[in-house]
């Protein structure tokens, strides 16, 4: 189950925007925030099971998404207050005139998505010709264009071969092609079978790949304190995994019905945001990893791909007032 909801996870973009909100929400109704499966997403539980949420009088229910897109979808139609969704994900509804805010980091892929490329492949020259394997218009499918363009190649220097990303491990593996992008639990079986190891991975990219909590506006001006108990509690979550990490893993794998020594394999290449950081990705344009500065790299991607109708203004996505009113910057 969980490594299907992690294929429609990484899906780029979703036509599901029907310029609507007609779906309305009581103003005293708890937070109602989407969750699907992925690390950064499914800690929310530890927030849930810890009391954190309590703790910092947030009033939230938590809602599973067993399909990644259906969220996304209950998002834009406004019957929810908030989801865990990408960046990416959230641009195309932004550019439909769906007035979100990005509120929350929640993590950053940061080595769970990689190119893999056997023994005979040690430079990126090496892979001139090659057939590569992954989901075309995923995350996979950025990755590569990305890793390319940092080695002064494009896409058209290579064979992509469109498989998911099951299928792309399998195909590698038995030498039906000469690369393969892929994410965890996949890379960690290619590495360990020792067929392939990482030629690039998401942690080559920082900032690029980030998770986010994005909020109706409506709902955040009318339960601002639930959402700012929502931060608070997301910060004693991360402490937690680091400070817990068997605790934390065993939580969290429950929660997506994997054996926790399984779902060890997704911690270690997610970086958990704590306030620091969340400060820095809500920062200027200037700085390359945060949210305004990979924002012009990842719309390039939607609109090259046709994935989002229209240019986007970025600026008006995100709010940072909550995570500085948190932290006591002004």
């Amino acid at each position: 189950m969980s490594l299907l909801n992690r294929f429609s996870r990484r899906l780029m973009a979703v036509a599901v925007m029907a310029g609507t909100l007609a779906v309305s929400l009581p103003v005293a109704a708890q937070v109602r925030v989407g969750v699907s499966d992925w690390p950064g997403w499914v800690a929310w539980y530890i927030a849930e099971k810890k009391g954190f949420f309590k703790k910092h009088g947030a009033d939230v229910k938590l809602v599973w998404f067993a399909n990644y897109t259906d969220s996304i979808s209950a998002l834009s139609a406004g019957q929810l207050d908030a989801n865990s969704q990408t960046w990416s994900d959230t641009m195309a509804p932004l550019a439909k005139g769906i007035a979100l805010k990005a509120i929350l980091v929640n993590d950053n892929s940061a080595g769970n998505d990689a190119l893999m490329v056997g023994p005979g492949i040690r430079s990126f020259a090496d892979l001139k010709g090659k057939k590569i394997a992954l989901e075309e218009y995923s995350v996979s499918h950025f990755l590569l264009t990305l890793a390319l363009a940092k080695n002064s190649m494009t896409l058209k220097d290579v064979q992509v071969v469109n498989l998911s990303a099951g299928d792309a491990a399998a195909a590698f593996m038995a030498g039906r092609v000469d690369a393969a992008v892929v994410w965890n639990p996949w890379v960690n079986t290619i590495q360990t079978s020792g067929k392939g190891k990482p030629l690039f991975t998401s942690a080559d990219v920082p900032g690029m790949i980030p998770d986010l909590l994005v909020a109706q506006e409506k709902s955040l001006k009318a339960k601002r304190k639930d959402f700012l108990g929502m931060i608070r509690a997301w910060y004693d979550v991360e402490r937690f995994i680091r400070d817990n990490p068997d605790e934390a893993t065993r939580i969290m794998a429950k929660v997506v019905g994997m054996d926790p020594k399984d779902y060890k394999v997704f911690l270690p290449g997610t970086k958990f945001f704590d306030q620091p950081a969340n400060l820095k990705a809500f920062g200027p344009a200037s700085d390359p990893t945060s949210l305004l500065g990979v924002a012009p790299t990842i719309s390039k991607f939607l609109l090259d791909n046709k994935l989002m109708e229209g240019k986007v203004d970025y600026a008006r996505g995100i709010d940072a007032s909550l995570v500085r009113e948190v932290a006591g910057v002004k």
